[in-house]
């Protein structure tokens, strides 16, 4: 199992404890996971609103989020 699955699983742990630390470890992973693929993308030449388009939420928003990477 790969820790993300792992992380999914637990999320769904009936034990309120185990569950919210699962979640709060996806949502760390994911904000890492968007980090990365945010650089990448500017890396090869994508706009700040190509980003947004992608992600769903506003150019202004992406930027203020990932505007110092």
């Amino acid at each position: 199992m790969t820790e993300a699955t792992d992380l999914a699983a637990r999320a769904g742990d009936p034990d309120p404890r185990v569950g919210l630390r699962a979640v709060a470890a996806l949502r760390r992973l994911l904000e890492q996971l968007e980090a990365v693929q945010v650089r990448s993308a500017r890396a090869q030449g994508w706009s700040w609103q190509e980003i947004a388009s992608e992600l769903g939420v506003s150019r202004q928003a992406v930027h203020k989020k990932h505007g110092r990477l």
